[in-house]
Parts: C-alpha cells; sequence; structure tokens
C-alpha cells in the first residue's frame, strides 16, 4: 500500500479526504532553541534508581538487546515505523553520533542516540522502568553533552500515539514545528 504523508497544514490534505483517503497515522517535529542547562540537569537526577551516562560501544550488545526487547511497544505510522536494527548497525551509530544510557546496575534499561547534529534518532525506555524519568533523563543528558560541544538547535519527533515521549520532549523546552498525517488510499472493497 502507498501512503501519502502531509503537513497538516498543506492543502493537499483536504484534497485527500474529500476523496476518501483515510488517516491512517499522526506524528510531530519538535525543536529546542538554547535549552536551559539547569532544566536539564534537573531532568537528569529527576530519573529515579538508575545511573544515567555516555555509553560506549561496548554497549553494543545490550542496546541491541534493549530495543529488541521494545521493538513491539514502537507505535506505528508509516512516516514513524521503527525496525530494529542489527546490532553491528547499531554499533556503527557511534561512528555518526552519540549514545546515552540510563543502567540499573550492570543492566541497560533506557538509551538514546542523538547525531552530532542534534538531531535525536530514537529513544527507548524498558517496560517496568517507563513512567519514571528515564526516557526524559537519558534524553537530557545527551542534549547536555552536545550543548557542551557547541550545539543549539536540537530535533526531534515521534508518533503522535506516543503521549509519554511528547510530554518528555515539551518538559524538556522541546518545541512541536510541525505535525503530519500519514494517508492511505481509499479501500476498494468499500466499493
Amino acid at each position: 500500500m502507498t501512503f501519502e504523508v502531509l503537513r497538516d497544514d498543506d492543502p493537499r490534505c483536504a484534497v485527500l479526504e474529500a476523496a476518501g483517503y483515510r488517516i491512517v497515522g499522526e506524528s510531530w517535529a519538535a525543536r529546542l532553541r538554547d535549552p536551559d542547562p539547569a532544566r536539564l540537569e534537573a531532568a537528569v537526577l529527576r530519573a529515579e534508581g538508575v545511573t544515567v551516562g555516555e555509553l560506549g560501544p561496548e554497549y553494543a550488545d545490550a542496546w541491541h538487546a534493549l530495543e529488541t526487547a521494545n521493538e513491539k511497544d514502537y507505535p506505528y505510522t508509516p512516516a514513524t515505523h521503527r525496525v530494529v536494527q542489527p546490532v553491528e548497525e547499531l554499533a556503527a551509530l557511534w561512528t555518526t553520533g552519540r549514545v546515552f544510557g540510563a543502567l540499573d546496575g550492570e543492566r541497560l534499561v533506557g538509551a538514546t542516540y542523538i547525531s552530532m547534529d542534534g538531531e535525536t534518532g530514537f529513544t527507548s525506555v524498558l517496560e517496568g522502568y517507563r513512567g519514571r524519568g528515564i526516557g526524559q533523563a537519558v534524553k537530557a543528558a545527551s542534549l547536555l553533552a552536545l550543548l557542551d560541544a557547541g550545539i543549539r538547535v536540537f530535533g526531534t519527533g515521534g508518533a503522535a500515539l506516543n503521549g509519554a515521549s511528547l510530554g518528555a520532549n515539551l518538559a524538556l523546552g522541546y518545541v512541536i514545528e510541525e505535525r503530519w498525517r500519514s494517508y492511505a488510499p481509499p479501500d476498494d472493497t468499500q466499493a
């Protein structure tokens, strides 16, 4: 099936809807400009019962296990679908960005990847650890590190279905700049 993905303010949305296209997913994109370091530091400290910090490539297998455990929980939309990469591809991300994680003892329970230009690729928290500020904490740690490297504008996005992700990003100061709709063509079997 071919999907159409358009910004929600695109006039073609009305045309597609009038033609019987169905919205099958919504997503958002947000920016954070010149974040407040004190706000970010407070988010790192609020994470309950974990140690938050930057991870090295020796965590590739643990990161892959975390992502594999969470794959079923990633919301699906045509614009935001996430498939867990093989461990070798995850390990290669250390060449293009940085990885931050949350450890409960030796167990990796949360992680985020951020590119060197400030775009978050994805953030993941293990079921059972959600709702404790861990996703927000690892993301805040990544932002602080890139602030120290001189980056001042950050980007992120996600599926509208994932309210926890959206709330965590808004709490860090991100502002939604774009909303997107994914459309599926009319169902021919209804004719």
